[in-house]
Protein backbone atom coordinates (compact mmCIF):
# COMPACT_ATOMS: atom_id res chain seq x y z
CA UNK A 1 0.00 0.00 0.00
CA UNK A 2 0.74 3.50 -0.76
CA UNK A 3 0.81 5.33 3.12
CA UNK A 4 0.17 9.02 3.12
CA UNK A 5 0.29 11.22 6.44
CA UNK A 6 -3.37 11.72 7.73
CA UNK A 7 -3.33 14.12 10.05
CA UNK A 8 -5.78 14.40 12.59
CA UNK A 9 -5.77 17.36 15.27
CA UNK A 10 -2.28 17.08 17.05
CA UNK A 11 -2.22 13.33 15.92
CA UNK A 12 -1.23 11.79 12.70
CA UNK A 13 -2.87 8.38 12.34
CA UNK A 14 -0.39 6.60 10.03
CA UNK A 15 3.22 6.01 9.95
CA UNK A 16 5.66 5.21 7.32
CA UNK A 17 7.84 2.17 8.12
CA UNK A 18 10.57 2.63 6.03
CA UNK A 19 10.40 6.27 6.88
CA UNK A 20 10.80 5.12 10.54
CA UNK A 21 13.78 2.76 9.94
CA UNK A 22 15.25 5.55 8.34
CA UNK A 23 14.61 8.50 11.45
CA UNK A 24 16.02 5.38 13.88
CA UNK A 25 19.38 5.23 11.85
CA UNK A 26 19.95 8.50 11.23
CA UNK A 27 19.49 8.93 14.88
CA UNK A 28 21.83 6.23 15.54
CA UNK A 29 24.39 7.81 13.07
CA UNK A 30 24.46 11.11 15.04
CA UNK A 31 25.62 8.72 18.41
CA UNK A 32 28.34 7.13 16.29
CA UNK A 33 29.27 10.19 14.45
CA UNK A 34 30.36 11.54 18.23
CA UNK A 35 32.55 8.35 19.05
CA UNK A 36 32.13 5.87 22.20
CA UNK A 37 30.57 7.26 25.48
CA UNK A 38 33.03 6.97 28.09
CA UNK A 39 32.07 4.43 30.99
CA UNK A 40 28.78 4.29 30.19
CA UNK A 41 25.96 1.67 31.69
CA UNK A 42 25.87 -1.75 29.65
CA UNK A 43 22.61 -3.20 30.60
CA UNK A 44 20.05 -0.51 30.47
CA UNK A 45 15.99 -0.78 30.75
CA UNK A 46 14.33 1.94 28.86
CA UNK A 47 10.52 2.17 30.36
CA UNK A 48 8.49 3.99 26.82
CA UNK A 49 11.07 3.34 24.89
CA UNK A 50 9.90 3.35 21.65
CA UNK A 51 9.21 7.27 20.46
CA UNK A 52 10.82 10.49 21.65
CA UNK A 53 13.21 11.28 24.48
CA UNK A 54 12.85 7.25 25.41
CA UNK A 55 13.87 5.95 21.64
CA UNK A 56 17.02 8.37 21.94
CA UNK A 57 17.79 7.10 25.24
CA UNK A 58 17.27 3.51 24.10
CA UNK A 59 19.78 4.64 20.98
CA UNK A 60 22.31 6.52 22.86
CA UNK A 61 23.05 3.44 25.13
CA UNK A 62 22.90 1.04 23.06
CA UNK A 63 25.21 2.69 20.15
CA UNK A 64 27.28 5.33 21.84
CA UNK A 65 27.82 3.08 25.49
CA UNK A 66 27.74 -0.31 23.47
CA UNK A 67 24.98 -1.52 25.60
CA UNK A 68 22.63 -3.90 25.88
CA UNK A 69 19.49 -2.78 26.06
CA UNK A 70 15.59 -3.91 27.20
CA UNK A 71 12.68 -1.52 25.74
CA UNK A 72 9.56 -1.32 27.12
CA UNK A 73 6.34 0.29 25.44
CA UNK A 74 2.82 -0.08 24.63
CA UNK A 75 2.57 0.04 20.81
CA UNK A 76 0.17 -1.33 18.10
CA UNK A 77 1.17 -3.53 14.92
CA UNK A 78 -0.63 -3.29 11.79
CA UNK A 79 -4.34 -5.26 11.50
CA UNK A 80 -6.72 -4.55 9.16
CA UNK A 81 -4.96 -2.20 6.18
CA UNK A 82 -3.69 -0.13 8.90
CA UNK A 83 -0.30 0.63 9.53
CA UNK A 84 1.24 0.21 13.10
CA UNK A 85 1.69 3.29 15.05
CA UNK A 86 5.09 4.83 15.02
CA UNK A 87 6.28 3.42 17.61
CA UNK A 88 5.92 -0.07 16.65
CA UNK A 89 8.05 0.73 13.15
CA UNK A 90 10.40 2.57 15.23
CA UNK A 91 11.38 -0.16 17.61
CA UNK A 92 11.28 -2.74 14.93
CA UNK A 93 14.11 -0.84 13.10
CA UNK A 94 15.93 -0.27 16.02
CA UNK A 95 15.79 -4.16 17.22
CA UNK A 96 17.30 -4.75 13.29
CA UNK A 97 20.20 -2.06 13.88
CA UNK A 98 21.20 -3.47 17.21
CA UNK A 99 21.17 -7.21 16.16
CA UNK A 100 23.63 -5.75 12.79
CA UNK A 101 26.14 -4.14 14.83
CA UNK A 102 25.48 -7.22 17.27
CA UNK A 103 23.97 -6.07 20.44
CA UNK A 104 21.61 -7.57 22.44
CA UNK A 105 18.05 -5.74 22.48
CA UNK A 106 14.44 -7.13 23.49
CA UNK A 107 11.08 -5.36 23.89
CA UNK A 108 7.77 -5.88 25.70
CA UNK A 109 4.85 -4.26 24.66
CA UNK A 110 1.80 -3.65 27.18
CA UNK A 111 0.60 -1.85 29.69
CA UNK A 112 3.74 -0.34 31.85
CA UNK A 113 1.69 0.76 34.62
CA UNK A 114 0.60 -2.60 35.17
CA UNK A 115 2.04 -5.01 38.06
CA UNK A 116 1.83 -8.08 34.64
CA UNK A 117 3.97 -6.26 32.76
CA UNK A 118 6.97 -5.13 36.23
CA UNK A 119 7.37 -9.01 36.19
CA UNK A 120 7.43 -10.09 33.00
CA UNK A 121 10.49 -7.41 32.67
CA UNK A 122 11.89 -8.77 35.81
CA UNK A 123 11.61 -11.88 34.66
CA UNK A 124 13.12 -11.29 31.03
CA UNK A 125 16.20 -9.09 32.71
CA UNK A 126 16.62 -12.16 35.03
CA UNK A 127 16.93 -14.63 31.79
CA UNK A 128 19.01 -12.74 29.96
CA UNK A 129 20.79 -9.47 31.68
CA UNK A 130 20.93 -10.87 35.29
CA UNK A 131 21.45 -7.26 36.40
CA UNK A 132 20.70 -3.75 34.67
CA UNK A 133 22.66 -0.98 35.57
CA UNK A 134 20.80 2.21 34.55
CA UNK A 135 16.27 2.55 34.45
CA UNK A 136 15.35 5.40 32.18
CA UNK A 137 11.85 6.18 33.06
CA UNK A 138 10.34 7.81 30.05
CA UNK A 139 6.42 6.77 29.95
CA UNK A 140 4.00 9.31 28.30
CA UNK A 141 0.34 8.96 28.56
CA UNK A 142 -3.02 10.32 28.76
CA UNK A 143 -4.37 7.83 31.64
CA UNK A 144 -3.41 5.29 33.86
CA UNK A 145 -5.03 2.34 35.66
CA UNK A 146 -3.97 1.85 39.20
CA UNK A 147 -2.78 -1.45 39.41
CA UNK A 148 -3.77 -2.28 42.77
CA UNK A 149 -7.30 -1.15 42.81
CA UNK A 150 -7.95 -0.71 39.21
CA UNK A 151 -9.39 3.27 39.43
CA UNK A 152 -8.36 4.60 35.84
CA UNK A 153 -6.88 8.19 36.46
CA UNK A 154 -7.11 10.83 33.39
CA UNK A 155 -4.39 13.67 33.10
CA UNK A 156 -5.37 16.91 32.41
CA UNK A 157 -3.46 20.24 30.68
CA UNK A 158 -5.47 23.29 33.31
CA UNK A 159 -4.28 26.31 34.73
CA UNK A 160 -4.55 26.39 38.26
CA UNK A 161 -7.04 29.14 40.17
CA UNK A 162 -8.39 30.70 37.02
CA UNK A 163 -8.87 30.32 33.38
CA UNK A 164 -5.95 31.42 30.93
CA UNK A 165 -5.73 32.87 27.48
CA UNK A 166 -2.53 33.63 25.30
CA UNK A 167 -1.67 33.18 21.84
CA UNK A 168 -1.73 29.56 19.67
CA UNK A 169 -0.65 28.27 17.06
CA UNK A 170 -2.51 26.15 14.09
CA UNK A 171 -0.26 24.09 13.59
CA UNK A 172 -2.09 23.08 10.45
CA UNK A 173 -3.05 26.36 8.79
CA UNK A 174 -0.57 28.45 10.42
CA UNK A 175 -2.96 30.71 11.99
CA UNK A 176 -2.15 32.44 15.15
CA UNK A 177 -5.16 32.67 17.40
CA UNK A 178 -5.43 32.78 21.05
CA UNK A 179 -6.58 30.03 22.97
CA UNK A 180 -8.51 30.04 26.58
CA UNK A 181 -8.19 27.54 29.16
CA UNK A 182 -10.81 26.85 32.04
CA UNK A 183 -9.16 26.33 35.36
CA UNK A 184 -8.84 23.12 36.44
CA UNK A 185 -11.79 21.92 38.86
CA UNK A 186 -12.77 19.25 41.35
CA UNK A 187 -9.72 16.26 41.15
CA UNK A 188 -8.31 17.65 37.76
CA UNK A 189 -5.14 17.87 39.51
CA UNK A 190 -4.97 14.71 41.20
CA UNK A 191 -6.22 12.84 38.69
CA UNK A 192 -3.11 14.19 36.63
CA UNK A 193 -0.71 13.93 39.47
CA UNK A 194 -1.62 9.84 39.03
CA UNK A 195 -0.71 9.47 35.87
CA UNK A 196 2.10 12.02 34.85
CA UNK A 197 3.59 11.96 38.85
CA UNK A 198 6.71 9.92 39.72
CA UNK A 199 4.18 7.02 41.78
CA UNK A 200 4.53 4.97 38.46
CA UNK A 201 8.40 5.72 38.87
CA UNK A 202 8.76 4.52 42.10
CA UNK A 203 6.84 1.36 42.09
CA UNK A 204 9.05 0.69 38.75
CA UNK A 205 12.17 1.08 40.97
CA UNK A 206 10.63 -0.73 44.36
CA UNK A 207 9.93 -3.29 42.39
CA UNK A 208 13.19 -4.00 40.29
CA UNK A 209 15.00 -3.63 43.72
CA UNK A 210 12.76 -6.33 45.55
CA UNK A 211 13.44 -8.46 42.77
CA UNK A 212 17.78 -7.97 43.01
CA UNK A 213 17.71 -7.08 39.70
CA UNK A 214 19.40 -3.84 40.27
CA UNK A 215 23.13 -3.48 39.73
CA UNK A 216 25.21 -2.38 42.29
CA UNK A 217 25.89 1.53 41.66
CA UNK A 218 23.00 1.86 39.27
CA UNK A 219 21.33 5.22 38.44
CA UNK A 220 17.57 5.86 36.84
CA UNK A 221 16.54 8.71 35.60
CA UNK A 222 13.18 10.19 34.17
CA UNK A 223 12.20 13.42 32.50
CA UNK A 224 10.68 16.54 33.21
CA UNK A 225 10.31 20.33 31.43
CA UNK A 226 9.82 23.57 32.97
CA UNK A 227 10.58 26.14 30.20
CA UNK A 228 9.72 30.00 29.60
CA UNK A 229 7.78 32.01 31.98
CA UNK A 230 5.06 32.37 29.13
CA UNK A 231 4.22 28.62 29.30
CA UNK A 232 4.46 28.51 33.18
CA UNK A 233 0.04 28.82 33.53
CA UNK A 234 0.07 26.03 31.05
CA UNK A 235 2.88 23.98 32.17
CA UNK A 236 4.66 24.52 35.39
CA UNK A 237 2.11 26.33 37.02
CA UNK A 238 -0.53 24.10 35.75
CA UNK A 239 -1.73 21.03 36.63
CA UNK A 240 0.99 19.24 34.40
CA UNK A 241 3.45 20.91 36.75
CA UNK A 242 2.06 19.67 39.63
CA UNK A 243 2.66 16.30 38.21
CA UNK A 244 6.31 17.38 37.64
CA UNK A 245 6.72 18.49 40.84
CA UNK A 246 5.58 14.85 42.14
CA UNK A 247 8.17 13.03 39.62
CA UNK A 248 10.75 15.20 41.85
CA UNK A 249 9.49 14.36 45.21
CA UNK A 250 10.11 10.87 43.49
CA UNK A 251 13.25 11.21 42.50
CA UNK A 252 14.07 12.38 46.32
CA UNK A 253 12.39 9.08 47.61
CA UNK A 254 14.75 6.76 45.52
CA UNK A 255 17.41 8.18 45.90
CA UNK A 256 16.68 7.16 49.66
CA UNK A 257 16.01 3.98 48.53
CA UNK A 258 19.07 3.36 46.38
CA UNK A 259 21.55 4.66 49.01
CA UNK A 260 21.92 1.08 49.77
CA UNK A 261 23.28 -0.32 46.76
CA UNK A 262 25.35 2.82 46.06
CA UNK A 263 22.82 4.10 43.18
CA UNK A 264 21.57 7.58 42.49
CA UNK A 265 18.25 9.01 41.20
CA UNK A 266 17.97 12.13 38.80
CA UNK A 267 15.38 13.85 37.24
CA UNK A 268 16.70 15.89 33.53
CA UNK A 269 14.62 18.80 32.18
CA UNK A 270 15.26 18.72 28.60
CA UNK A 271 14.46 20.97 25.97
CA UNK A 272 11.00 22.31 24.35
CA UNK A 273 10.49 19.86 21.16
CA UNK A 274 8.25 18.42 18.73
CA UNK A 275 7.00 15.84 20.51
CA UNK A 276 3.97 13.22 20.29
CA UNK A 277 3.57 15.18 23.53
CA UNK A 278 4.54 18.13 23.46
CA UNK A 279 2.43 18.92 20.13
CA UNK A 280 -1.25 18.39 22.33
CA UNK A 281 0.05 21.08 24.76
CA UNK A 282 -1.59 24.94 23.87
CA UNK A 283 0.33 27.86 23.23
CA UNK A 284 3.91 25.21 23.21
CA UNK A 285 3.75 24.67 19.52
CA UNK A 286 3.90 28.54 19.15
CA UNK A 287 6.90 28.96 21.62
CA UNK A 288 8.58 25.89 19.92
CA UNK A 289 7.96 27.39 16.62
CA UNK A 290 9.84 30.81 18.05
CA UNK A 291 12.63 28.84 19.94
CA UNK A 292 13.26 26.82 16.30
CA UNK A 293 13.83 30.03 14.65
CA UNK A 294 15.97 31.88 17.17
CA UNK A 295 18.24 28.40 17.63
CA UNK A 296 18.63 27.55 14.60
CA UNK A 297 20.83 30.09 13.30
CA UNK A 298 23.25 29.82 16.37
CA UNK A 299 23.61 26.24 15.57
CA UNK A 300 22.56 25.36 19.26
CA UNK A 301 19.23 23.63 18.32
CA UNK A 302 19.06 20.19 19.50
CA UNK A 303 16.18 17.26 18.50
CA UNK A 304 15.84 14.18 21.00
CA UNK A 305 18.94 12.26 20.09
CA UNK A 306 21.31 15.05 20.50
CA UNK A 307 19.40 15.70 23.98
CA UNK A 308 19.92 12.04 24.87
CA UNK A 309 23.40 11.90 23.73
CA UNK A 310 24.90 15.19 25.88
CA UNK A 311 22.92 14.05 28.93
CA UNK A 312 24.28 10.72 28.70
CA UNK A 313 27.72 11.55 27.43
CA UNK A 314 28.52 15.15 29.34
CA UNK A 315 26.53 14.63 32.55
CA UNK A 316 25.12 10.32 33.42
CA UNK A 317 28.17 8.80 32.72
CA UNK A 318 31.26 11.36 33.23
CA UNK A 319 30.92 12.08 36.87
CA UNK A 320 29.97 15.79 35.79
CA UNK A 321 26.36 15.71 36.15
CA UNK A 322 26.25 19.30 37.25
CA UNK A 323 22.80 19.76 38.98
CA UNK A 324 21.05 23.00 39.62
CA UNK A 325 19.95 24.21 42.80
CA UNK A 326 16.97 21.73 43.34
CA UNK A 327 19.11 18.76 42.16
CA UNK A 328 17.74 18.61 38.42
CA UNK A 329 20.27 17.70 35.76
CA UNK A 330 19.66 20.68 33.29
CA UNK A 331 20.17 19.69 29.40
CA UNK A 332 17.75 22.66 28.46
CA UNK A 333 20.49 25.16 29.63
CA UNK A 334 21.25 26.12 25.96
CA UNK A 335 17.13 27.01 25.42
CA UNK A 336 16.98 28.29 28.81
CA UNK A 337 20.04 31.06 28.24
CA UNK A 338 18.87 34.44 29.50
CA UNK A 339 20.41 36.15 26.46
CA UNK A 340 17.89 34.06 23.77
CA UNK A 341 14.68 34.25 26.82
CA UNK A 342 15.12 37.68 26.15
CA UNK A 343 14.39 37.26 22.53
CA UNK A 344 12.01 34.76 22.57
CA UNK A 345 9.82 36.67 24.93
CA UNK A 346 9.97 40.20 22.25
CA UNK A 347 9.71 37.93 19.28
CA UNK A 348 6.56 36.40 21.74
CA UNK A 349 4.91 39.94 22.12
CA UNK A 350 4.78 41.24 18.22
CA UNK A 351 4.19 37.75 16.59
CA UNK A 352 0.92 37.03 14.98
CA UNK A 353 -0.01 35.07 11.59
CA UNK A 354 1.66 37.53 9.27
CA UNK A 355 4.67 37.97 10.58
CA UNK A 356 5.23 34.75 11.96
CA UNK A 357 7.24 33.35 8.78
CA UNK A 358 9.68 35.88 10.32
CA UNK A 359 9.49 35.46 13.81
CA UNK A 360 8.69 31.38 13.97
CA UNK A 361 9.92 28.10 11.95
CA UNK A 362 6.45 26.67 10.98
CA UNK A 363 7.59 24.99 8.36
CA UNK A 364 10.65 22.92 10.56
CA UNK A 365 7.96 22.83 13.23
CA UNK A 366 5.47 20.55 10.64
CA UNK A 367 8.58 18.91 9.53
CA UNK A 368 10.02 17.54 13.06
CA UNK A 369 6.11 16.43 13.42
CA UNK A 370 5.95 14.86 10.38
CA UNK A 371 9.18 13.01 10.68
CA UNK A 372 7.91 11.55 14.75
CA UNK A 373 5.89 9.18 11.97
CA UNK A 374 8.18 8.39 9.44
CA UNK A 375 7.35 11.23 6.76
CA UNK A 376 9.47 13.64 4.59
CA UNK A 377 12.62 12.03 5.03
CA UNK A 378 15.67 11.86 2.66
CA UNK A 379 15.57 9.13 0.27
CA UNK A 380 12.40 7.32 1.35
CA UNK A 381 9.72 7.11 -1.32
CA UNK A 382 6.64 8.13 -0.41
CA UNK A 383 4.49 7.29 -3.71
CA UNK A 384 6.25 3.49 -3.72
CA UNK A 385 3.84 0.65 -2.13
CA UNK A 386 4.86 0.00 1.19
CA UNK A 387 3.95 -3.58 3.14
CA UNK A 388 2.61 -2.10 6.34
CA UNK A 389 3.19 -5.72 7.85
CA UNK A 390 6.35 -5.15 10.22
CA UNK A 391 7.63 -7.25 12.67
CA UNK A 392 9.33 -6.32 15.60
CA UNK A 393 11.26 -9.64 16.25
CA UNK A 394 11.95 -10.13 19.75
CA UNK A 395 7.98 -9.69 19.96
CA UNK A 396 7.93 -12.44 16.90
Amino acid sequence: MVIAPKIRGFICTTAHPIGCAKHVAEQIEVVRSRGPIANGPQKVLVIGSSTGYGLSSRIAAAFGCNAATLGVFFERGSENGRTATAGWYNSAAFEHEAKAAGLYARSLNGDAFSDELKQQVIAAIREDLGQVDAIVYSLASPRRADPKTGEVFKSVLKPIGASYTNKNLNTSTGEVNEVTLEAAQGDDIAQTVAVMGGQDWEWWIEALLEAGVVAQGAWTVAYSYIGPEVTWPIYKNGTIGKAKEDLERAQHALDQKLVAIGGKAWVSVNKALVTQASSAIPVVPLYISLLYRAMKPEGTHEDTIEQMDRLFRERLCNGAPQPDEAGRIRVDDWEMAPALQALLSERWDSVNTENLPELGDLDGYQKSFLRLFGFGLDGVDYAADVEPDVAVPSLA
